[in-house]
């Protein structure tokens, strides 16, 4: 596809993107404009309250408010024009490679764009694409808890480690934003045992048992560990228990 092309298709995807994020008008942000000069993603006439309402689904998606990618000026309005922030530059070109996934998506995968066509077993056909949620899922930088973590151990070592995790696991339990199943903790307590870091490993599968105390792979993990550390007894403990729970 010629890049003429490309940028026409994309302006047309991404006003009919905002045109569907919501059904329900958003609260008004502050001071939002009702008329703009520098819109270099969205086509001229674009209306105000299709924009706003694409900001507000990007603002969800990424757990974002407006200042993140907007100037604030000292009477607490916004400068939406401004181009001073480097997350609003960095969210334009994002935006754009996003739809640029989507303008490639179906042919890649073989299934259509639009929605509202029926399937072969008489379903209604889902649109191929992606979203900013896809890879945000709530954050502004969507990185993995074993990365939030590892961050964490380079600056404190493995309590420093430890203590992301739970920070991060009281704040955002339950919620999308990153991946808090039993499998968690098992998969960073086994990089610390690669590492040969024994007393992290331990430190980090001891937790697990906290949160998932009926998890026969956290026993047989934590068994691994205390055998590398030469704790013969414990090992052994742990796997009687993990064999326990295993058949339970």
């Amino acid at each position: 596809m010629k890049r003429a092309s490309l940028v026409v298709a994309l302006g047309i995807f991404v006003v009919a993107a905002g045109m569907r994020v919501s059904a329900q008008a958003p609260a008004p942000a502050n001071n939002f404009p009702q008329t703009f000069t520098n819109l270099q993603v969205w086509p001229a006439n674009t209306p105000p309250a299709t924009i706003q309402q694409f900001m507000n689904a990007f603002g969800d998606s990424l757990g974002i408010t407006c200042d993140y990618c907007h100037v604030k000026g000292g009477d607490g309005k916004f400068d939406f024009a401004s181009d001073a922030k480097r997350e609003k530059v960095v969210a334009r070109r994002m935006i754009l490679l996003r739809d640029s996934i989507n303008v490639e998506l179906p042919a890649i995968v073989g299934k259509r764009a639009g929605a509202g066509t029926t399937s072969v077993n008489g379903y209604p056909d889902a649109p191929v694409r992606v979203l900013c949620s896809s890879c945000h899922r709530g954050l502004p930088i969507p990185r993995s808890i074993a990365d939030e973590v590892s961050d964490a151990e380079m600056r404190g070592g493995g309590a420093a480690g430890l203590a992301k995790f739970k920070e991060l696991r009281d704040k955002y339990y339950g919620g999308q934003q990153y991946d808090l199943r039993e499998t968690a903790l098992i998969g960073i307590a086994n990089r610390a045992l690669t590492a040969k870091r024994t007393d992290d490993a331990i430190a980090y599968l001891q937790a697990n048992i906290g949160y998932f105390p009926k998890s026969a792979a956290t026993y047989q993990a934590l068994a691994r560990a205390h055998d590398a550390k030469g704790d013969k007894a414990a090992a052994e403990k742990d796997l009687a228990m993990a064999k326990q729970l295993g058949t339970n």
